[in-house]
C-alpha cells in the first residue's frame, strides 16, 4: 500500500513538473477560466495548452465543465494553492541561502 501511495505522489508531482502547467495553475488560482482565456493569458498554442490540461485532468488536479462550446477549468482542490505557496516560500528561502553562500564565497576569494 505504501508503494502505491508513493507512486501516486510521484505521478502527481510529475504532472506539476512543467512550467506551463504551473502557469496554468497560477492563472486558475483565484477563479475558473475558459480554455480560451487561459490560452490568451499564457500566450501558448491551443494544441499545447490542450496537452497540458489533459495531463492536469488525468491527475485530477483540475476539473472542467462545458458551457455551450466553451470548456471552463478550475483547480479541483484549493489546498493545492496553499501547497504552491509553500513551495514558493521554500524556493525563496533556498535562493536566499544560496545567495548568502555565494556572497561568503566571493568575500573569501577576494581575501586571497
Amino acid at each position: 500500500m505504501q508503494e502505491t501511495l508513493r507512486t501516486y505522489k510521484a505521478n502527481f508531482f510529475r504532472a506539476l513538473s512543467h512550467p506551463t502547467r504551473i502557469a496554468i495553475l497560477e492563472v486558475l488560482r483565484d477563479r475558473e477560466l475558459s480554455a480560451r482565456a487561459i490560452q490568451e493569458k499564457l500566450g501558448v498554442e491551443q494544441a499545447n495548452l490542450s496537452q497540458h490540461l489533459a495531463i492536469l485532468r488525468s491527475q485530477q488536479i483540475v476539473v472542467n465543465r462545458k458551457d455551450g462550446n466553451q470548456v471552463f477549468y478550475s483547480i479541483r482542490n484549493p489546498v493545492l494553492i496553499e501547497v504552491l505557496d509553500i513551495m514558493r516560500l521554500y524556493f525563496q528561502t533556498s535562493l536566499t541561502d544560496a545567495i548568502q553562500m555565494l556572497g561568503e564565497a566571493e568575500r573569501e576569494a577576494s581575501t586571497r
